[in-house]
């Protein structure tokens, strides 16, 4: 046992090892700052040459997603937009209580 007052040698060394770790995290947390603004700066340049940067961002994470997952993703999209189209439209006039449990019934099944 150490006497009091006295840091364990130990203790010393798991203090620089954790120092370590919270300077490293400190460094890349400045770093993902940096390229935060960059990337914020690349999102303005591209607003300025007229592109839409919504439409940009959602390229982006479209193109992160893996392509099986994207195709089924879109084939269902096509095939709720087909079902809605071919619905017809729906109006205040035709939302009746039948026309409603029709669609209930359908989307029960």
């Amino acid at each position: 046992m150490s006497e009091p007052g006295m840091i364990a040698e130990q203790d010393m060394v798991a203090g620089h090892e954790l120092r370590a770790f919270v300077e490293r995290i400190e460094r890349v947390e400045e770093e993902i700052k940096g390229l935060m603004e960059d990337k914020k700066e690349i999102y303005a340049e591209a607003k300025g040459n007229g592109f839409d940067v919504k439409i940009l961002r959602e390229v982006i994470r479209v193109r992160k997603e893996d392509e099986k997952e994207r195709d089924a993703k879109e084939s269902l999209l096509d095939v709720y937009l087909h079902a809605i189209e071919s619905a017809g439209r729906l109006t205040p006039a035709t939302l009746t209580p039948a026309t409603l449990a029709q669609g209930a019934l359908a989307t029960a099944a």
